[in-house]
C-alpha cells in the first residue's frame, strides 16, 4: 500500500491522469490554434502523447488528491488578432475539455448498462469503473484550473477583466501566489472546497447526461 492505495489501484488511476491531462493540454494548444497562434503546433504540443503534457508536480498531485495540473503549452498572445478573447478562450479551453470529457464517459456507462448484454459484461463493468474513474480525475482537474490563481487558468481567465492595479498584482507576486496554493493542496486546507467543488460538477454533468438518455429511451 502506498499513500493508501493499492498497486491495483493506482495501475488504473495513472493512465485515467494521463488521459485527462492530455486532453486539457491538446484543448488548451488547440484552441490558441484556431485564435491564430501556431506556438503549441510548432513546439509539438498539439499530439496525443501524455508524456509531452506532464508536469511531475502536478502529476503527483493528480495521482495522490485527485487534483492537479499539467505542463502549460506554450502560447503567444501576440500572434492573435484579438487578444483578450483569445486570453479567455485558450484558458476556457482546457477546464471545458475536461467536462466534456466527463460527460462522455458517463453517457458510455450509462448507455452501455442500458443493454442486458454489456451490462452484465465483465470486462465492460470493468471499463465502465475506469471510466467512472476518469470522469472523476477529468472533472478534479478541470475545476482546480477554474481557481483564478495563477498560474492556473482561471486566472487568465478573468485577467483581462481585472483593473490595472490587480494585473500588477498578480504580475509581482504570482509566483508566490503558486508556492502559497500548492502549499495549501499539499497540506490539505483546500480538500473540503476542491471535493465539494468536484461534487457539484459531477453530479451536475451525470445528472444532464441521465436527463438526454431518458430523452431516447
Amino acid at each position: 500500500m502506498l499513500f493508501g492505495r493499492s498497486l491495483s489501484e493506482y495501475l488504473t488511476i495513472i493512465p485515467a491522469v494521463l488521459i485527462a491531462i492530455m486532453v486539457h493540454e491538446v484543448s488548451h494548444g488547440f484552441a490558441a490554434y484556431l485564435m491564430g497562434d501556431n506556438t503549441a503546433k510548432e513546439q509539438g504540443r498539439l499530439n496525443f502523447n501524455p508524456v509531452n503534457h506532464i508536469d511531475p508536480i502536478g502529476f503527483l498531485c493528480m495521482i495522490i488528491a485527485g487534483f492537479g495540473w499539467a505542463k502549460p503549452v506554450p502560447i503567444n498572445l501576440a500572434n492573435m488578432k484579438h487578444r483578450k478573447a483569445g486570453m479567455v478562450v485558450t484558458a476556457l479551453a482546457g477546464p471545458l475539455s475536461n467536462f466534456i470529457l466527463a460527460f462522455f464517459c458517463f453517457l458510455i456507462v450509462i448507455a452501455g448498462n442500458l443493454s442486458q448484454s454489456l451490462a452484465s459484461n465483465a470486462i465492460f463493468g470493468a471499463f465502465s469503473e475506469f471510466m467512472i474513474i476518469l470522469a472523476n480525475l477529468s472533472i478534479g482537474l478541470g475545476v482546480f484550473n477554474l481557481i483564478p490563481v495563477p498560474p492556473l487558468d482561471g486566472s487568465n481567465i478573468i485577467f483581462p477583466f481585472l483593473p490595472n492595479g490587480a494585473k500588477k498584482f498578480m504580475y509581482e507576486y504570482g509566483q508566490y501566489i503558486q508556492f502559497a496554493l500548492l502549499a495549501l493542496l499539499m497540506f490539505n486546507f483546500l480538500d473540503g472546497v476542491l471535493y465539494a467543488m468536484r461534487s457539484v460538477v459531477f453530479d451536475g454533468i451525470l445528472n444532464a447526461v441521465i436527463f438526454i438518455v431518458e430523452l431516447f429511451v
